[in-house]
């Protein structure tokens, strides 16, 4: 098991399900599409998935993950969930309609985030598409703990999070095409005070 795989199963474990909340933010997809999950989690977006009748394979590369995610599998009956390595997964190429990457990305090294964009690639389907979301540099998070990596921060006992701009994203996966990129932005409030938050989304496809 890799170190920060471990570190995840530490929080998971400590704290149950770490994400909660609603999903609204995923990309146009019919019905009976074959999706990809990477980073499934504790399975927040995994619901939501599954209620729009797509077939779902979800991975995540902590154990205590993706026993997590087992009931919602197995009440959905249309998606299954393994433990792998994004940027070394068990499939066949040009298996998927869609892969979907929710803040998953934001949580691997450079070369890591290099590895995954080609797997998720190469497991595309011809105009397949592929969502990313992760957090940007504008974030007030961003810069609030011990900086590892340009752009990344650890925060606690061995998570990493990386903060993106939109360029980078680009960038990262110039192997596909890019057909929309956003920053959302938004204000969390705390004891009174705001803090702004932002996000980059944006789709692609092969």
């Amino acid at each position: 098991m890799r170190k920060d795989s471990e570190a995840w199963d530490k929080d998971y474990s400590r704290r149950g399900a770490l994400w909660s909340g609603t999903v609204h933010h995923l990309p146009a997809l019919p019905p009976g599409s074959r999706v990809l999950e990477l980073g499934c989690g504790n399975g927040k977006s995994l619901t939501v998935m599954c209620q729009r009748h797509w077939e779902v394979t979800a991975v995540d590369f902590s154990p205590c993950a993706v026993r997590m995610c087992k009931p919602i599998t197995d009440a959905a009956g249309n998606a299954s969930a393994c433990v792998a390595d994004a940027g070394n997964l068990p499939f066949v190429s040009g298996l998927f309609d869609g892969v979907i990457a929710i803040h998953v990305l934001s949580h691997l090294s450079c070369g890591e985030r290099s590895r995954a964009a080609s797997e998720a690639a190469r497991l595309l389907k011809t105009g397949g598409t592929f969502y990313f979301s992760g957090f940007s540099l504008e974030d007030f998070r961003y810069n609030t703990g011990t900086v590892v990596e340009p752009g990344t921060i650890r925060k606690g006992p061995g998570i990493c999070t990386h903060y993106f701009s939109e360029q980078e994203v680009v960038d990262l996966f110039r192997i596909l095409t890019l057909q929309s990129i956003t920053t959302k932005r938004w204000f969390l409030r705390v004891r009174g005070q705001e803090f702004p938050r932002a996000e980059i989304q944006a789709t692609f496809t092969r």
